[in-house]
């Protein structure tokens, strides 16, 4: 069974910076896509930004470009996704997700519909 266990999100001010953590099991980081996401409140949940397991070049929206670093540690079998000069607006819950790069059909990487699996997610409070 695949399990995401999401950490490290907290109270920051503005122009800080934070690491969030994704714990993953249950899976193979070859055969995966890894995708970060924010739901902010009352919003759908957008993505950030994604890593394919057997090639590791990140994918990022547009919208953080710059600011995020998604990066993976896959002895330990955790990703990361740093962002800087956080902003009120980057307030909200942090989700990691994957999909099997088996499954079939095409996707873009940063569509939160193409992904199975999720988190719970960490919540991430901006203050002004």
């Amino acid at each position: 069974e695949v399990q995401l266990v999401e950490s490290g999100g907290g109270l920051v001010q503005t122009g800080g910076s934070l690491r969030l953590s994704c714990a993953y099991s249950g899976l193979v980081f070859n055969d995966y896509i890894v995708g970060w996401f924010r739901q902010g409140p009352g919003k759908g949940r957008q993505g950030l930004a994604a890593m394919t397991g057997h090639n590791r070049r990140p994918d990022y929206a547009d919208s953080v470009k710059g600011r995020v670093t998604f990066s993976e540690d896959s002895a330990r079998d955790v990703v990361y996704l740093q962002i800087n000069r956080l902003r009120p607006e980057d307030t909200g819950t942090y989700y990691c997700a994957v999909r099997s790069l088996r499954k079939a059909g095409t996707f873009l990487h940063l569509d939160p519909d193409a992904y199975d699996i999720w988190g719970q997610g960490t919540q991430v409070t901006v203050s002004s």
